[in-house]
């Protein structure tokens, strides 16, 4: 599609609708929202993308590339593959439950072989047993990977939010685990002082009258589409964008 220049991907329908409503905000960049399940999207289907975002959700990934000051026309991919499979909440059924998507988001990769990939899993012991079988899976296909233990308190959020944040560069020349580990604990000395915007934080509920504190501003990211639920869902199932950024500035630093 000419002009296009970023594909989201996400088989939620109310997450695509979002997605959708972002863009039209210009409150992520312009592109192609696919609705299909990540099985059913072939190399044909990337073509001509400069950038990727499959389990894309509300944008998240999208948000932290442009705060890491990632330009827009540096190609990227990324890819929070669903954690229920791994979540201590969850039944915990790993890699024989059928939400794990993990070989699908693989195979595309082993298709396109995009030069850089970010991704996100939650920080739970089958999560770190996930990210072992990725790091290997990666470098088996000729990526560096680096990855990062990181929570969403460290940019001064008012919850934890464990997650494992990994990336893999085909042109990574070595340079490792652990320079990128400690790129980002130097990175998150700086991150509280400069992206801080909970100091300004808002409770909001959902139907169920559970709140939890969001940025203010971040309100109106869904106005008019969602009810509460919704919109809690939406950012439930989000990354924290803060928080990605520093991993992706602390990849671009070395």
């Amino acid at each position: 599609m000419a002009g296009v220049m970023n594909y989201y991907n996400d088989n939620d329908p109310k997450a695509a609708a979002w997605l959708r409503e972002l863009i039209a905000a210009n409150l992520i960049p312009p592109g192609e929202v696919d609705e299909r399940s990540i099985e059913d999207v072939t190399k044909s289907d990337l073509q001509g993308y400069t950038q990727v975002h499959m389990f894309a959700g509300i944008g998240g990934w999208a948000e932290a590339l442009r705060i890491a000051g990632w330009t827009a026309d540096r190609p990227v991919w990324t890819g929070s593959c669903p954690c229920q499979p791994f979540s201590m909440a969850g039944k915990q059924r790993g890699e024989k439950d059928p939400r794990n998507l993990w070989a699908e988001f693989r195979r595309l990769i082993y298709e396109c072989r995009p030069a850089i990939v970010f991704g996100e899993q939650v920080a739970s012991p089958l999560g770190r047993r996930w990210l072992s079988g990725v790091r290997t899976e990666m470098e088996t296909l000729g990526y560096a990977v680096g990855a990062a233990d990181l929570c969403a308190a460290g940019v001064g959020a008012p919850h934890i939010r464990q997650r494992l944040y990994w990336v893999a560069d085909s042109n990574g020349n070595g340079w490792g685990r652990r320079r990128l580990v400690a790129s980002v604990a130097k990175q998150s000395h700086e991150a509280h002082a400069r992206h801080n915007c909970w100091d300004d934080s808002i409770w909001m509920s959902d139907d169920k009258g559970e709140s939890r504190r969001f940025p203010r501003g971040y309100e109106r990211m869904a106005d008019g589409i969602f009810k509460a639920s919704s919109l809690g869902r939406g950012y439930g199932n989000a990354i924290v964008p803060q928080v990605a950024a520093e991993f992706i500035r602390a990849y671009m630093e070395i």
